[in-house]
């Protein structure tokens, strides 16, 4: 029962005869901890646990011995104690012990083993001496399973976890914890007190108190959007930027949010027209320009520098368009709160951020004694409030100038703000800017110009990120020129979300590494001329497999993690051949090839278990020999499912074992590899058949057991799976043709939806190499309205149907779709089919867009080496003029709606009617 999710939750229960149950102290103890006897010592991957016997508080006691040796995961304890629970109730423990700060979790299993409840203590260190921990019903939360009724009346388990979550200096972290007297007592629900307010509480309550704009978009009950403000590799680092115009400085850091004063007026971002854009329409340095009638104010944030060195700069432009001169204040306010909002709960929880002590010194504001704000010229005023009686916003609203040097607020509602009082020139502007090192020791003068200094800067790193995202040349008519701004705009994204060689997701609520999402980075990368980037990352990815040859799904500060999602195997495979393919370095293909070499062997293993000959005849048969249940498909995280999202993953990397082991010289391996691919591809096409028969479907299901529809998820089997050719073509036609009718009717409103996750995007390669050319206008005008804003050219990870109501989106942008979208625009234009290895060439491409100039492509990146060609049309004919040849096994072939043409061995054009 151990998970990933960093949580636990307490269950409240009664004194229970039953087996291995200790007798009862009193009639509130459910186990008294003094005997060894039914409790076991459980851990993950490559963690060491134990348990013994020692003096308690009253009694003896049990001692968990852990060390996570280096990885993530968790160790515990865990006995059979069936508990029966009162609608209320009190529950407390006594721990004593000695480790780093980790989280202690208290679960509560019932008896299918599929539901658990808990309660989390983050952070935890316990004393040398004992020490009572206490939860009430109020706090014991459901954490998982199918069951739909979560609330708790029985359970049939108890465990004791210590979840990884610090990693000492050398990546220690071992200790051991000591458990006493567990305990229950009834209580009456209505005398279970309720938690106190949280502090996103008390500011939701006050925006609804005063007019809107004075908060948060987040914190008024709407929906609100940003992106990502770094440099490349720099996403510990990074900022946010809203489609309002405030700042987040840093992960989870406080806001800097501007306000403009017009005479005895207060502008904030609900008075204003909001019009958000990215520089030359792809680069990422996002604006926010306000529009208040003649009046105007261009906010432009931007990172320079080095990971871990790094400048964020945020500009303001503060125009005038009128006809005459006016005199009005800027206000740059250091605020409580994140630009993440608080509906963000995961990881990275967003809403507020404590700010406590500020300090002006007439150059800098410092933030909490560690952060500061440099302006690039002079302030007429710094202003400042607490939360108490009126917060700096309302006060400004009032008329009110709190003038002060410094404050400190208990609360950690402190506000202060950075005041200019600017002449605006009839048709004139004024430029002004602040600098926020990442280094609080780093020095920042004050320019003779801002203006100048910040064009200067800004020019810098525009022309830093062109020569990073231009280095494959798309040329198209201005009606595509989005899909080609926004592939560009999404390895930046990737870019700019990777920590270090770790390709992430996300910067707040998915700052980990996942080998799935960073397997599709990764081709992403390699596709568009970042080899470096690709392998950098593999290189850094593999190490972290585990001892058994087990891949893990995720990496983090914490290690590797253990959680079984079976697709990580594949993708680990899949991503060194990827590199292999594109750069030919047989150096650090020989490197790499050991992890290979385990991960074939750990696939291997996990199979053998599911090949069990009863299986044959029953009805279990779909899952004969597929790759065990996992929670690698995040619609089978309450109950781990046999997802053929997995087996396409393995498969794939199954093909790719047997490729790397022949090109390195591996006869013997590549014949082992060869049997085993060859087995399993037998056994996962058996199971999909018997799966179709058994659901009585007419489609390839999302997993054996469910018969489930999930087309997303059959995605991978084309595209990187390269199983097209070998699927059944009804299966597979009708699969993505009930894709195509649910989605016509979402998209007509015949459908009642609320969200989606755009990784439904990756759906667009699908369909290119279906042939659906003729559809994939729609499927790309559907999701191009919903990048928020759309200038940005992003996804979050959730879509709503109403862009105003709260909810969790994830990361914005997102990383991983970001990934499936390039992916899938580069296939419109060139990708490689697996079924012959031929090259095919514009088969997205739109008959509109070959009209005139038509297309070009150059420094396309290939597993053949660069590509480049252009198309266009004239008197009925298609051109297509190859620009950098190339020979890759199956040849060129021109892909256009009258058909598909083969490129003649030796030439570099051919004429084709269309």
């Amino acid at each position: 029962m151990l998970q990933r999710l960093p949580q636990d939750a307490f269950r409240r229960g009664l004194c229970v005869a039953a087996l291995l149950v200790s007798s009862c102290a009193h009639a509130g103890i459910l186990d008294t901890f003094d005997t060894t006897v039914g409790w076991k010592a459980d851990h993950t991957d490559d963690v060491s646990a134990s348990i013994r016997a020692v003096p308690g508080k009253t009694g003896q006691a049990i001692c968990l011995d852990y060390d996570f040796n280096g990885v993530s995961g968790a160790a515990s304890i865990r006995k059979t104690l069936p508990v029966d629970f009162p609608p209320g109730f009190a529950l407390s423990f006594d721990v004593r012990g000695q480790m780093p700060p980790n989280t202690l979790q208290l679960k509560f299993i019932d008896d299918s083993g599929d539901n658990v409840w808990w309660y989390p203590t983050s952070s935890f260190v316990p004393t040398d001496h004992w020490r009572t921990i206490e939860a009430t019903s109020r706090q014991v939360e459901f954490a998982w399973g199918p069951i739909e009724d979560r609330t708790l009346r029985h359970t049939r388990e108890v465990e004791f976890v210590i979840y990884k979550e610090a990693r000492e200096p050398g990546g220690q972290n071992r200790g051991e914890v000591c458990f006493d007297n567990l305990r229950m007592a009834a209580r009456n629900p209505e005398a279970v007190p309720p938690p106190p307010p949280t502090p996103n509480a008390v500011f939701e309550s006050r925006a609804k108190q005063v007019r809107r704009g004075l908060y948060p978009r987040g914190f008024s009950g709407e929906q609100s959007y940003w992106t990502i403000v770094g440099v490349d590799g720099g996403s510990r680092d990074s900022a946010l930027i809203s489609e309002d115009g405030a700042v987040e400085v840093s992960r989870g850091g406080f806001s800097i949010e501007p306000f403009l004063i017009d005479g005895d007026r207060l502008l904030t971002w609900a008075d204003v027209k909001t019009v958000p854009s990215l520089r030359d329409r792809y680069l990422p340095m996002p604006s926010v320009r306000w529009e208040a009638g003649a009046l105007a104010l261009t906010t432009t944030a931007f990172a320079q520098g080095k990971p871990g060195r790094s400048q964020l700069v945020v500009s303001y432009r503060v125009a005038n368009d009128g006809d005459a001169p006016r005199d009005v204040t800027l206000v740059l306010a250091a605020r409580p709160f994140q630009v993440n909002p608080p509906t963000q709960f995961l990881n990275a929880p967003g809403g507020t951020s404590r700010i406590d002590d500020l300090s002006w010194d007439g150059h800098a504001l410092t933030v909490n004694g560690v952060r500061k704000v440099v302006p690039l010229q002079r302030t007429t005023r710094f202003v400042a409030s607490t939360n108490q009686p009126k917060t700096l916003s309302e006060r400004l609203d009032a008329g009110e100038r709190p003038s002060t040097t410094s404050l400190h607020d208990d609360q950690g509602f402190a506000q202060g703000g950075l005041l200019y009082d600017l002449h605006l020139p009839a048709h004139g502007h004024v430029d002004l800017g602040v600098v926020v090192p990442v280094k609080p020791d780093e020095q920042v003068a004050m320019p003779a110009d801002a203006g100048t200094w910040l064009t200067v800067h800004a020019d810098a790193v525009a022309a830093a990120w062109r020569d990073t995202l231009d280095r494959v040349d798309i040329s198209v008519p201005a009606k595509a020129q989005p899909i080609v701004d926004t592939m560009k705009s999404g390895i930046a994204q990737i870019l700019m979300s990777r920590d270090g060689p770790a390709l992430q997701p996300g910067t707040r609520s998915y700052s980990r590494t996942w080998v799935r999402d960073g397997a599709m980075m990764l081709e992403g990368l390699l596709r568009t001329g970042h080899e470096d980037v690709a392998g950098e990352f593999i290189r850094w990815y593999a190490p972290h497999q585990f001892s058994n040859g087990k891949v893990p799904c995720c990496v983090d500060a914490r290690g590797s993690d253990p959680v079984p999602e079976n697709d990580s195997h594949g993708e680990l495979v899949f991503s060194v051949a990827e590199l292999w393919r594109y750069t030919h370095d047989r150096a650090v293909a020989e490197a790499l090839y050991p992890h290979v070499r385990r991960a074939v062997a750990y696939m291997d293993k996990l199979r053998a278990g599911e090949r069990q000959p009863s299986r044959l005849d029953g009805p279990d048969r779909a899952l004969y020999g597929l790759l065990p249940a996992s929670i690698s498909h995040e619609g089978y995280s309450a109950k781990p499912m046999h997802s053929y999202w997995d087996d396409f993953w393995a498969l794939k990397g199954y093909d790719d074992a047997v490729e790397l082991a022949k090109a390195l010289g591996k006869v013997e391996d590549a014949r082992r590899f060869a049997a085993s691919r060859d087995q399993f591809r037998a056994d996962l096409h058996a199971s999909i058949v018997a799966a179709v028969k058994a659901k009585g479907i007419d489609f390839i299901p999302g997993s054996a057991e469910l018969g489930d529809f999930d087309a997303t998820s059959t995605t991978i089997a084309l595209s990187p799976g390269g199983e097209q050719s070998r699927l059944p073509a009804g299966l597979l036609g009708r699969t993505f043709e009930k894709y195509w009718q649910a989605f016509v009717a979402r998209r007509d409103g015949k459908t009642a939806w609320k969200d989606y996750t755009p990784y439904e995007i990756r759906t667009v390669a699908s369909f290119v190499r279906l042939g659906w050319r003729d559809r994939l206008d729609e499927l790309l005008a559907f999701f191009f309205a919903d990048r928020r804003p759309a200038a940005w050219n992003q996804w979050a990870e959730v879509v709503g149907r109403d862009p105003r109501e709260p909810r969790f989106v994830g990361d914005m942008p997102h990383a991983w779709i970001a990934s499936d979208y390039v992916r899938s625009a580069l296939d419109m234009f060139a990708y490689d089919r697996d079924a012959d290895g031929a090259l095919v060439v514009a088969a997205g491409v739109q008959p509109s867009w070959l009209e005139g100039e038509g297309i070009a492509i150059h420094d396309l990146r290939t597993p053949y080496g660069r590509f480049g060609y252009t198309l266009k049309t004239k008197d009925g004919e298609a051109l297509l003029t190859v620009t950098q040849p190339l020979n890759p096994p199956g040849g060129i072939v021109l892909s256009l709606p009258s058909g598909e043409t083969k490129l003649p061995t030796g030439t570099t054009a051919l004429k084709v009617n269309l």
